[in-house]
């Protein structure tokens, strides 16, 4: 299992802390906000520390709509996502990895809606991620 990197809560974590603990995986999280940006408009980021066990967890906003929680990992990084159900709907008869569909019709559904998350390791994963960014905006 993986190990949060940034548990400590009186340090957020900085942009250089970011390049040194994603490595070449940082320009991953670089490109998903210049196409959300490029894309959408501009976006805000805020740290949010969820205590010892989750750590500090970076919100990106766009527009004062929550968009997406990324997590820093040793590496590579993780992004949490929730969607309406218009958006799941969306989901279900998108061209997206059957994993991902089969992933959201299973998830528990909450007043929110609900929640995915998923690994970005490569430009594979994160043109998915990109994908679902675009039917949360539409949606």
């Amino acid at each position: 299992m993986e190990e949060k990197v940034f548990t400590e809560k009186l340090k957020q974590p900085t942009e250089s802390d970011l390049k040194n603990i994603l490595g070449t995986r940082y320009k991953l999280w670089a490109d998903l906000i210049k196409f959300v940006e490029s894309n959408f408009g501009a976006t805000v980021t805020e740290w949010k520390y969820y205590g010892k066990k989750n750590g500090w967890v970076q919100k990106l906003f766009l527009k004062k709509r929550n968009l997406l929680f990324f997590v820093p990992y040793d590496k590579f990084f993780r992004i949490g996502i929730v969607f309406g159900e218009k958006a799941v709907a969306e989901i279900v008869k998108s061209d997206l990895p059957e994993d991902i569909i089969t992933e959201i019709k299973n998830t528990k559904k909450y007043a929110e809606g609900r929640g995915l998350r998923i690994d970005v390791n490569n430009k594979t994963s994160l043109e998915i991620v990109k994908k679902l960014v675009q039917i949360k905006v539409m949606k």
